[in-house]
């Protein structure tokens, strides 16, 4: 009875004593196998067919042809998701020069989402009969038969499309607030720093450089909105090149 009583409490203390590196052994084995797992999937992702791309899908196109991005960027089909190839991808969208910006997106496990947004025209430029619709960087996009009631012929002159002088045109046509943009028929500039406007009824703006344009647009509003309450329907010029000391003029 002692023997046996004394061959139980050597086989507890041998089990108290290799506790830990049984516990150790199982922790490796646990981590071996997390590993095991996370390199095959990776294996997977990287190498795999079963993750490669089958369908390429574009939002926020309207004057982009879908389809033919979509074909721009096929070579890339059968590809998976995680070697696909972002700088060709980077190429191919800047041949849409329509497209200002876009936002690429995985969605395993077969598919890559294209949101694209495009240019939009700020002024009309005329060009022989027809009128370029240009944006803030000078390019065209698109042209039409006659001035887009909703938006100002940029009188550039001299001024080639995407000059500094266009460019600051068309930040003042940004800057100012939807009730006065929508009575700016012409805005017209030979250099950056005495940009001017016309408006519907004929009034005249002076904006002079392209310093403080949120001051400027504010206080043309507020002049425009002032005089039209005085005084509507006559012919001024607003002046507003210095924003802290705004000016009305009678027009002869």
């Amino acid at each position: 009875m002692a023997k046996r009583r004394r061959r139980l409490l050597e086989r507890a203390e041998v089990r108290r004593f290799t506790r830990r590196s049984r516990h150790r052994r199982a922790a490796w084995i646990t981590a071996a196998g997390i590993v095991v797992v996370l390199g095959a999937s990776i294996l997977v992702a990287v190498y795999s067919p079963l993750m490669a791309l089958r369908t390429i899908e574009v939002k926020g196109t309207n004057r982009v042809d879908e389809s033919a991005l979509r074909q721009a960027l096929s070579d890339q089909v059968g590809t998976p998701l995680a070697r696909l190839d972002f700088d060709a991808i980077k190429r191919d969208v800047a041949g849409f020069p329509l497209i200002e910006s876009y936002v690429t997106e995985e969605a395993p496990p077969h598919t890559l989402v294209i949101t694209v947004t495009e240019r939009t025209p700020v002024v009309a430029v005329k060009s022989g009969s027809t009128f370029d619709l240009v944006d803030p960087a000078g390019i065209v996009v698109q042209s039409s038969p006659k001035r887009p009631d909703t938006m100002p012929l940029a009188d550039i002159a001299r001024a080639e499309l995407g000059s500094m002088s266009f460019r600051t045109m068309t930040e003042v046509v940004l800057a100012l607030p939807s009730s006065v943009r929508s009575q700016v028929t012409r805005v017209a500039g030979s250099t950056a720093d005495d940009v001017t406007l016309t408006l519907r009824d004929k009034s005249t703006v002076v904006w002079g450089s392209p310093d403080d344009p949120r001051a400027k647009a504010a206080l043309l509003a507020a002049l425009v909105e002032d005089h039209e309450a005085r005084n509507p329907g006559v012919v001024v010029e607003y002046d507003v090149s210095a924003p802290d000391n705004g000016v009305i003029r009678a027009k002869r």
